[in-house]
């Protein structure tokens, strides 16, 4: 089968009502990114961040996978489908999405404070002195400003050997992870769905100017023919 590559964003699951990391006012549901997001922002009030990430894990009980996790899962019935998302949601795995790289970390696991390798299941929330293995205060397994992206490496071999690419719910302007569509082979049809695209159509890519749930099926449909 071929190689069909999906990058998603946060415009796939904004439509499952997931809040986004940035929004018009440069704020993350009433706070400021770099209190939240950073590194800086942890070693200032951890009990801060601990709970916003609390917050939003719980949140994953309340929303369900949408119409664009659901095509992109049943794609792997004539492909062989690789999800590289910048979502730390595991509304793809819900979906019944079954190779799925997280780019900036996942909610629902938790990692030490001093060993991003120390990573553990996490389903419920992170409080103050709870430990990891190696004794240091568990933190969420998010990417924050600043960090490395460990799993950039692989996404640019996983992208480098698509035979598609799709690209959905992300304007692909935020790096490192716009850079990948740049390691597609120079034959690949790429697949550019968003409601406010900031490209247009030419060459091999291929722009449709929807949201996610309405977008995916229609490229679903392109590619079955």
């Amino acid at each position: 089968m071929k190689n069909l590559v999906v990058l998603s964003g946060a415009g796939v699951s904004a439509e499952s009502g997931i809040s986004t990391f940035r929004d018009a006012g440069g704020l993350w549901e009433g706070h400021d990114i770099m209190e939240v997001a950073s590194p800086e922002g942890f070693a200032a009030n951890p009990r801060l961040v601990l709970d916003f990430y609390n917050k939003r894990r719980a949140q994953l009980h309340q929303v369900q996978p949408n119409e664009a996790h659901f095509c992109i899962a049943v794609l792997e019935r004539n492909y062989q489908v690789q999800v590289i998302t910048q979502n730390v949601d595991d509304l793809h795995e819900r979906a019944g999405s079954s190779h799925v790289i997280h780019l900036h970390g996942e909610l629902r696991k938790a990692r030490s404070s001093n060993n991003r390798y120390e990573i553990q299941d996490c389903f419920g929330d992170i409080n103050l002195g709870d430990l990891s293995a190696d004794g240091s205060q568990l933190r969420p397994h998010i990417i924050w400003f600043g960090e490395e992206v460990a799993a950039m490496d692989e996404a640019i071999e996983i992208v480098s050997k698509a035979d598609v690419l799709l690209i959905v719910g992300t304007s692909m302007q935020v790096y490192p992870a716009a850079g990948l569509k740049d390691f597609a082979p120079s034959t690949t049809p790429i697949y550019f769905v968003d409601p406010a695209p900031s490209l247009d159509s030419h060459g091999r890519l291929h722009v449709i100017k929807e949201k996610a749930g309405k977008g995916v099926p229609m490229v679903a449909d392109l590619l079955s023919f």
